[in-house]
């Protein structure tokens, strides 16, 4: 058997262990140290002098004492402290009271809580649990229909792993070598006109198709404006305050998204202080939970670099790259080709293994189509909401399910996500025929 074929066989078997639920970072390591093995092998030589054991070691240094990867834990730790800090309660009731006039007001209250909570955590499992538990049956009591009371904590909840700081921004520009500043400008426009499009399309069923989300009812309505402002001034502007001083450090050049990150981190702790919910216990949960994500981001990388420097040294990259060259594709053909690939993909796998697995097969491909690194990635991030979307395997769906009556079928939270989904891939076609919605910010800060 040939090298390159045995590299196929080596993706055959990475992606058939995945599929059946093995731990995806050790089997990549498994993987690449088994194959490797052999690709190295020399004859007479000792078991322990083949060059991928060295590799592997010199893999997990180079990871492991690479810069662009220390933010993560810290805004890890910044999300965790802000979701113990219990301030979503507060933050809903006085969005919901500041946009009480609005048709559709509790739909939209909704998504701009979970648009600006996501933001501040990046955890979109924790976004939809917490507001499928506060909002979802605040919607439900007030009249909505189930199907749109579930798409929209179920969307507002993903928005986290596109707005910045997002975490999958941070492990894609470590993959394609791109500057996570301007990684994070690029995904700014995108990121807030999804959230718009969400927001303007719970408007439209509210104007139009008022049955489905009814105003609310005039005793809830009666707030002073007073009350209003002290609600908002207690729970909207503290945290925004937080997320924007943190952003705009970021992308003004004032920090590193690594200095940022701890400032964050400590203005979380604040925040968390200052609401009186700074436990020990909370602490701890927020400490257990960020070491645990941070280090299976980081051995997922080790792994990942291992597997490709032996898939690569065998000669696969070079077979996947001819074949999609020798297709003869356009740009826009490779595009949708690649696009769908990864929403294929986004039904069985998370988003940490699409983008460090299958997202470096298309990037050496790029410069040969003319597109854009940075336009690519936020299209990915963009395209990676329909994974948590989309049925069979759409998680935010379950996430919810799990906090949900039992009378709230799983068919009615699909249902209600599909058109989110279709604005999702609306947001996508747009971004494509107008590359500078991506392009335009970091150009304007940082010059082409």
């Amino acid at each position: 058997m040939s090298n390159p074929a045995v590299a196929m066989l080596m993706l055959g078997i990475l992606v058939f262990t995945i599929m059946i639920g093995f731990p995806v970072a050790f089997t990549m390591m498994a993987l690449g140290v088994g194959f490797g093995f052999y690709a190295y092998f020399q004859a007479g030589q000792e078991f322990f002098d083949n060059r991928v054991f060295f590799l592997l070691t010199q893999n997990t240094f180079t990871v492991l004492n690479n810069d662009a990867l220390v933010s993560i834990p810290l805004f890890l730790l910044m999300g965790y402290l802000v979701e113990r800090a219990n301030i979503l309660d507060n933050l809903f009731k006085s969005l919901q009271l500041a946009l009480r006039a609005i048709p559709a007001s509790l739909a939209v209250a909704t998504l701009a809580t979970c648009a600006l909570f996501a933001t501040a955590t990046g955890i979109v499992g924790a976004v939809v649990t917490l507001m499928g538990m506060l909002a979802f049956p605040q919607m439900i009591k007030a009249g909505y229909d189930t199907r749109l009371a579930a798409g929209v904590v179920c969307a507002g909840g993903c928005l986290g792993i596109l707005i910045p700081p997002s975490i999958m921004l941070i492990v894609y520009g470590a993959m394609a070598s791109i500057s996570v500043v301007k990684l994070y400008a690029a995904a700014m426009v995108p990121g807030f006109l999804l959230a718009g499009m969400y927001i303007i399309y719970v408007l439209g069923v509210g104007i139009f198709k008022p049955h489905l989300a009814p105003p609310l009812p005039k005793e809830q309505r009666q707030a002073s404006t007073v009350e209003v402002v002290a609600l908002l001034a207690k729970s909207f502007i503290p945290l925004a305050l937080l997320i924007l001083s943190v952003l705009g450090a970021i992308i003004f050049g004032i920090a590193t998204p690594t200095e940022a990150a701890a400032v964050g981190a400590f203005g979380a702790a604040v925040l968390a202080a200052a609401y009186r919910s700074l436990t020990w216990k909370g602490v701890r949960e927020s400490m257990y939970l960020t070491a645990r994500t941070s280090a299976m981001v980081c051995w997922l990388f080790v792994g990942s670099a291992t597997f490709a420097s032996v898939f690569a040294y065998l000669g696969g990259k070079q077979v996947v790259q001819d074949f999609v060259i020798g297709m003869d594709l356009s740009p826009i053909t490779f595009m949708l080709l690649a696009q769908a690939i990864i929403f294929v993909l986004g039904w069985p796998l998370e988003w940490t293994e699409i983008i460090i697995i299958f997202v470096p097969i298309f990037l050496p491909m790029l410069p040969h189509f003319g597109i854009d690194p940075m336009v690519f990635g936020v299209l990915v991030a963009v395209n990676l909401q329909t994974a948590f979307l989309s049925p069979p395997m759409a998680m935010a769906a379950y996430y919810l399910k799990g906090v949900s009556p039992p009378s709230v079928l799983m068919t009615q939270i699909f249902s209600g996500c599909m058109p989110f989904v279709y604005i999702v891939l609306i947001t996508m076609a747009m971004m494509y025929v107008f590359p500078q919605m991506t392009l335009w910010l970091p150009s304007v800060l940082y010059g082409s």
